[in-house]
């Protein structure tokens, strides 16, 4: 999963400011890279390392001045997480100056690769990314024209894919036809923008326009924004771990309030798993919202177990396990004086691999809690994902591999 940006503003100075401003209110979609390439002549970018405050500083939008820009922060799915695979990715050739950053993930990715390799194109990192700028300039190539790349580079792709592009000042942004991830427009000032989340238009003032469409592009040229219908498909496919976990709960998705997604969740998650106990917790942050729910329709009072570290990331998009266990222990510490000698309703929003649950309760029981009663607000996660979700197999899925009750005596 990955936070994508798409901006046009007047002012040149301006415009990779707010792009700036949009992707450090997408952090929570990827932590491991960030990057903005903006167009004044020719494609200039700056990407590295780390948070969008780590990247950037007030020099580089000097360098960044320029009225169309996209952005990217990432969270690796393909590709490892090195600075070679950090986007936007920048392709030049005689059709113009390229920029692509996704969100998403491509099947046939290696497919693809061998065959443009099979073509003579040369490839320097081993992100799917690349594949997709690779693509796009062969179809520019063979016609100038952004809708013909669009519908021809559509026919290649088996993924999630949402996009945000430079073809050379024009900014375009494109949903797959089954909609995997979300993309949205706003307006700012006289300009555009067109990002993952409508928390990132919130951000910079501007103003909800609507969501792209599953298989529809945006364009924005001149200062004019042009929906136009790519590909359509008569199925969906919304991730729903966007309502669950990765989106921020004032972004609104599709029409769907994600805050009132997830409290809904909790709300129903007490009517059919009811518990007797003094209040109800969440594990911060992605479970505050459904665990509010919950003590909403069960009349529990809700009270904070659970103290977040405001300064460790997301446990579950950091890329190796071990990370995430090391993670795990600085994120959260127990608020004793709540828990000590109560019933305590623990709700959390999933659970993936069992790591964050198993320890967080131990560590509420060690602080003195009579019993923790765990409840989750999503199904149980049994199958792998290839779209974007970093959940490869099976094997690494505590709820493909247990029941409930054995869940429940693992976590003790």
């Amino acid at each position: 999963m990955c936070g994508v940006v798409g901006l046009y503003h007047p002012d040149g100075e301006l415009a990779p400011r707010l792009a700036y401003y949009s992707l450090f209110s997408l952090q929570h979609r990827g932590q491991e890279s960030a990057g903005i390439a903006s167009f004044d002549n020719h494609i200039r970018q700056k990407k590295g390392m780390g948070l969008v405050t780590e990247v950037f500083s007030d020099e580089d939008f000097e360098l960044l001045a320029g009225k169309s820009v996209i952005g990217h922060v990432r969270y690796s799915t393909t590709g490892k997480s090195k600075i070679e695979n950090a986007q936007p990715f920048v392709v030049k050739s005689k059709a113009g100056y390229i920029a692509v950053a996704h969100n998403g993930n491509l099947v046939n990715y290696v497919e693809l690769r061998n065959q443009l390799e099979n073509e003579g194109r040369v490839f320097t990192t081993n992100s799917d990314t690349e594949v997709i700028s690779q693509l796009l300039s062969k179809f520019l190539l063979e016609r100038k024209d952004i809708t013909y790349a669009l519908e021809s580079l559509n026919e290649y792709l088996v993924g999630s894919y949402t996009l945000t592009m430079l073809f050379d000042d024009t900014v375009v942004g494109f949903r797959d036809p089954l909609g995997f991830k979300p993309l949205c427009v706003g307006r700012i000032d006289e300009g555009y923008i067109v990002c993952s989340e409508s928390c990132a238009i919130d951000a910079i003032g501007g103003k909800f326009i609507r969501d792209v469409k599953p298989g529809e592009a945006v364009i924005i040229k001149d200062g004019e924004l042009e929906f136009v219908k790519i590909a359509d498909s008569e199925r969906r496919a919304v991730c729903i771990f966007e309502y669950i976990y990765f989106a921020r709960p004032d972004s609104t998705i599709d029409g769907i309030s994600v805050y009132r997604a997830r409290s809904e969740m909790g709300k129903v998650l007490a009517r059919e798993s009811p518990a007797d106990a003094d209040f109800v917790s969440a594990v911060p942050d992605s479970g505050i919202t459904a665990a509010i729910g919950y003590a909403q329709e069960s009349g529990l009072p809700y009270f904070e177990g659970l103290i977040k570290n405001r300064y460790v990331g997301r446990t579950f998009i950091m890329p190796a396990q071990s990370l995430r266990e090391v993670s795990v222990r600085l994120k959260v510490n127990v608020v004793r004086e709540n828990v000590r000698g109560k019933r305590v309703v623990l709700v959390d929003d999933s659970i993936v691999r069992g790591t964050t649950s198993r320890r967080i309760i131990q560590m509420i029981k060690d602080a003195g809690a009579k019993e923790v009663h765990m409840r989750i607000g999503s199904p149980p996660i049994i199958a792998p994902c290839y779209f974007g979700i970093d959940m490869k197999s099976r094997e690494e899925l505590i709820a493909a591999n247990h029941t409930v009750e054995e869940i429940r005596r693992i976590f003790g």
